[in-house]
């Protein structure tokens, strides 16, 4: 429980700043950036929010650490002019280890793991940022290493997306990567690097998210 403490205790921009993001700058006068490609939603998002569905997936209440390589998201989410987003609801879902959703209409032979909490929400702070606690995402029969993204609020419109892994093998052999052109890939792609100031043997990758007003 030490590590979900000081997880939850420690500010969002530690370590931010030597993780490398596309969108890490606001954009230029009267340069606008581009919005990050939309994604299915897919077939596991949440019947029902679990009972823990905070920022930190990897401890669970009675549970020993979920298995996988830990892995610390961070990112910031603006528009497309550039302006950072505050109170917007950011909501991550993957598979666990074993490549299991905790979701019912998943049939996988693996077994789930207790541990890992499958979902989480975070709503970013007053610089538009959020952070999460989670694995580093893995393969499962058909698909490349993902995660799914949705980011919601008031004033803008609600993205669904997924992040993909820098370098997975799978990844162009991927339908829903491979369909997109090379600069939308670049948008969804993240390094996990050593999570230097963080967490000791954990990763940490930043995800950026470009999103557009309701009202554009």
């Amino acid at each position: 429980m030490a590590s979900r403490r000081r997880f939850l205790a420690t500010g969002l921009f530690i370590g931010a700043a030597a993780l490398v993001g596309p969108f890490g700058v606001r954009a230029r006068a009267g340069q606008r950036l581009a919005p990050t490609p939309a994604q299915p939603t897919g077939p596991f998002y949440p019947v029902s929010l679990p009972a823990e569905h905070d920022a930190d997936l990897v401890r669970v209440a009675g549970a020993p650490e979920a298995a996988g390589q830990i892995v610390h998201l961070l990112g910031t989410v603006r528009d497309v002019e550039g302006a950072t987003i505050s109170r917007a609801r950011v909501e991550i879902w993957q598979c666990d280890a074993n490549g299991r959703y905790h979701h019912p209409g998943d049939r996988g032979a693996a077994t789930t793991d207790p541990g890992f909490q499958g979902f989480g929400v975070a709503t970013t702070d007053s610089a538009g940022a959020y952070r999460f606690r989670t694995i580093q995402p893995v393969p499962y029969p058909g698909r490349t290493p993902h995660i799914h993204v949705m980011v919601s609020g008031a004033g803008i419109r609600r993205l669904v997306t997924q992040l993909y892994v820098v370098g997975a093998p799978d990844n162009a052999r991927d339908g829903l990567f491979a369909r997109l052109d090379p600069s939308a890939q670049a948008r969804l792609l993240v390094g996990f690097e050593p999570a230097s100031g963080l967490e000791p043997g954990a990763l940490a990758g930043r995800f950026d998210i470009v999103v557009e007003r309701a009202d554009s």
